[in-house]
């Protein structure tokens, strides 16, 4: 009993220090966001969990900026994809070429593309073709991309931050459902408020402008992201994700929303997305355990690009918000 008590010690030290580098990772985010914190919250969810992250957002909502400052803050190696319709798999992967030695001996050299990196920014990632597309599914899942038969492994740690323009639907290709599951979350970003927008516009007009700075090193977001996973969850809370996420399910839910208006409900992936997602939570805000109210907090970002609507609900006006928003009541 000694051993487990230490042990539990030792957790709770860990969780405390490393909770002191997030928030200097938030305070260094925060002088560049401004009115997005439940954004920057839910991005850096994402990334101590180890997952990928789909912004949605109008323009001008620092989507852009918000990955760019995420590379200083962490200290990692990010890249930036402008993903437009003539985009090609090699663009993102990379391609082999064939070299000629002085001696006349020819043999191919492969030549890393821009998915070689720790934080990937896949911008308007819609707009590029499905063929296109599907040059990062290998990638986000496996973490490592093959070439030509080879295996080629990706930096760790290796994240791909998506952002998505709700407005221009001209030119523009549907993520394929498999493609979606494997974003851990999707954020949609609002405007700010009057108050954030006075203080952004205070911030970034005058002559010197607030730089953030680095607080974690890429070895010690890997640490966090192990931490993570050794965070002990309850059987309460591991109940509520599986009844939220089975009730999803037009299959198998009791809930006549849900029959009537959902085509596909979430996979057992959203339930591995949402079990992370409150541990990560925790370990946000400082806590040794997630409880219940995380898996209220993190149900839409996790399930709203998990579940599709049908023609009828549609027609009724019905949005996934609403469902998701009846898939959390008997939680709340």
């Amino acid at each position: 009993m000694q051993y487990v008590s230490d042990e539990g010690e030792d957790l709770a030290q860990e969780i405390e220090q490393v909770g002191a580098k997030i928030a200097q990772v938030r305070s260094s985010i925060g002088t560049a966001i401004f009115g997005q914190q439940h954004v920057i919250d839910e991005t850096l969810i994402t990334l101590l969990s180890g997952g990928h992250l789909l912004l949605i957002g109008v323009p001008g909502l620092a989507k852009t900026k918000l990955v760019e400052i995420l590379g200083t803050v962490l200290s990692l190696d990010d890249r930036r994809i402008q993903f437009t319709p003539d985009l090609m798999p090699a663009d993102i992967v990379g391609s082999e070429v064939l070299d000629e030695s002085e001696t006349g001996r020819r043999s191919f050299r492969f030549i890393q593309g821009p998915v070689f990196c720790q934080v990937l920014m896949a911008d308007e990632i819609n707009r590029a073709s499905p063929r296109t597309q599907s040059a990062l599914l290998q990638a986000m899942q496996e973490r490592q991309v093959s070439i030509a038969g080879q295996r080629h492994p990706l930096p760790t740690p290796f994240h791909v931050l998506a952002t998505q323009n709700p407005l221009e639907q001209e030119g523009t290709y549907p993520l394929p459902e498999a493609q979606l599951d494997r974003f851990l979350m999707q954020v949609d970003i609002g405007y700010p408020d009057l108050e954030a927008e006075r203080r952004m516009l205070l911030a970034t007009t005058g002559v010197m402008e607030a730089e953030p700075h680095a607080a974690m090193t890429g070895p010690e977001l890997i640490s966090a992201q192990r931490l993570v996973r050794r965070i002990p969850v309850g059987d309460s809370v591991v109940d509520a994700i599986l009844q939220l996420v089975r009730s999803g399910r037009p299959e198998e839910s009791e809930l006549e929303d849900v029959r009537r208006h959902v085509a596909w409900g979430p996979g057992p992936r959203a339930s591995q997305a949402l079990m992370l997602a409150v541990r990560a939570r925790a370990l946000l805000e400082g806590r040794l355990s997630p409880s219940v109210d995380d898996v209220v907090a993190l149900a839409p970002p996790v399930l709203r690009h998990r579940m599709a609507l049908n023609f009828g609900a549609r027609a009724d006006g019905v949005t996934l918000e609403t469902v998701i928003g009846r898939l959390v009541e008997p939680l709340a």
